[in-house]
């Protein structure tokens, strides 16, 4: 196969080398695990979606705004990545200001603003949660009820927020990634009701 049919470039390569970089020292909520092993499983869920190679380094650098330093992370992606993959990350991005808004109002507000973004933006938000949320499924089987405890909106939180993700992805970018993505929130859910 030719370089220049190479279905991801050195673009990538960068890209997951920066991912890994800049979040170096970020842990799993709860664990040891280090935090690139979501941002691998997210560009993984990406690129078996069907993503392109834009969103695939979007996939990777989703939560460098939000955990990573701001809007001037993001002016660097843009430089590094072009504008369409720092577009792709800023609608990925739920909260750039320190402190964060109180969660509940910042998760409702990110619900709200799904409906006015593009396609593309979708396809990696709904990457990241799937990839959140099979997390999540694995850790209660792990660990039980004490996984809700390491999320700030606990237990009745959390199942509202991903069932509110899984029913607005599934009006806004029906097909097989939300249909994935809503299998993860319905096994969520029975795992929570399970005694």
């Amino acid at each position: 196969m030719d370089a220049k049919d190479a279905l991801l470039t050195e673009r990538f390569d960068d890209a997951l080398a920066y991912a890994s970089r800049i979040h170096r020292l970020q842990r799993r909520k709860g664990s040891e695990i280090p935090y690139v092993s979501h941002l691998l499983g997210v560009a993984a869920i990406a690129i078996e979606n069907g993503c392109d190679e834009d969103q695939a380094i979007a996939a990777l650098l989703h939560d460098a705004v939000e955990d990573q330093g701001g809007l001037k992370r993001l002016e660097d992606i843009r430089h590094r990545f072009g504008d369409r993959v720092a577009r792709i990350v800023e609608h990925c991005t739920d909260s750039h200001i320190e402190p964060k808004p109180a969660w509940r109002a910042r998760k409702e507000a990110y619900i709200a603003s799904l409906e006015a973004k593009p396609a593309d933006s979708l396809a990696v938000s709904i990457a990241d949660k799937t990839q959140n949320a099979s997390a999540i499924n694995t850790d209660i089987r792990a660990v039980g009820e004490t996984v809700w405890e390491r999320f700030t909106g606990g237990k009745e939180g959390s199942l509202w927020y991903y069932r509110a993700l899984a029913d607005t992805f599934a009006l806004l970018l029906p097909g097989p990634a939300s249909d994935r993505f809503e299998r993860e929130v319905s096994e969520m859910e029975d795992l929570a009701a399970a005694p």
